[in-house]
């Protein structure tokens, strides 16, 4: 009787809450499983640099702004890191050289611990790694004071990155900080930010330019 009043307690917790547990929050997003399903539709069989992210790493039309014909877009709007991990094959299956990564901000909206997206980033890389492809950690980017929770999510962030930049320098890693050119105070600056997350077209440009730079510098 006992077993079953706590079961039944439960279960009414969960209807009140109304929340998706962190860990599967991805498999709530139609835009996810539409997109997953296309990258398993893909007919392109390899490339030379994957982009791994959510929306902001969508927005953009990467082969076009590096110049570069094998470069393929692997970004979902609303992703978070738990879902990057479980749609890696999507990357590995293609063997490119390099894959930019950019996480972590769908997870803090989200509540999920820093450590936890850590771990994820870990997991992640560990699984690159294994398949002979080299990750390049780029910056969680802040968001602007007219998005929700702003300062309490940029304080996270700035740890975030943080333990990112640790985890680069561990594993011999490039870690790039996109917020250099796009956050100013711990802030991604209005003008490169379409409503305080997303960014322009000019947020693109000064981020392409890092993305060359390193590049050129690593003969990729």
């Amino acid at each position: 009787m006992m077993r079953m009043l706590a079961l039944l307690l439960c279960t009414v917790i969960g209807v009140v809450s109304g929340q998706t547990p962190y860990d599967s929050l991805y498999l709530k997003s139609a835009v996810y499983r539409n997109l997953v399903g296309q990258q398993a539709l893909s007919r392109i069989t390899s490339a030379d640099i994957v982009f791994l992210g959510n929306s902001i790493t969508y927005g953009g039309n990467w082969s076009e702004l590096l110049g570069r014909e094998r470069v393929v877009n692997r970004g979902i709007g609303g992703d978070n890191t738990v879902g990057m991990l479980h749609r890696l094959q999507y990357v590995y299956r293609l063997q490119p050289k390099l894959c930019f990564i950019m996480a972590g901000i769908n997870d803090l909206y989200a509540d999920a611990p820093v450590a936890t997206i850590v771990a994820n980033y870990t997991a992640i890389i560990d699984t690159l790694q294994a398949h002979r492809i080299a990750p390049v950690i780029q910056s969680t980017l802040y968001v602007n004071p007219k998005w929700k929770r702003a300062a309490e999510k940029n304080l996270q962030v700035t740890e975030l990155n943080l333990r990112l930049k640790e985890l680069a320098q561990q594993r011999g890693l490039v870690f790039i900080d996109v917020n250099a050119v796009l956050s100013s105070g711990g802030m991604l600056s209005e003008q490169y930010t379409t409503d305080g997350v997303h960014l322009t077209h000019e947020a693109y440009a000064r981020w392409r330019e890092l993305l060359l730079s390193f590049l050129s510098t690593a003969r990729y």
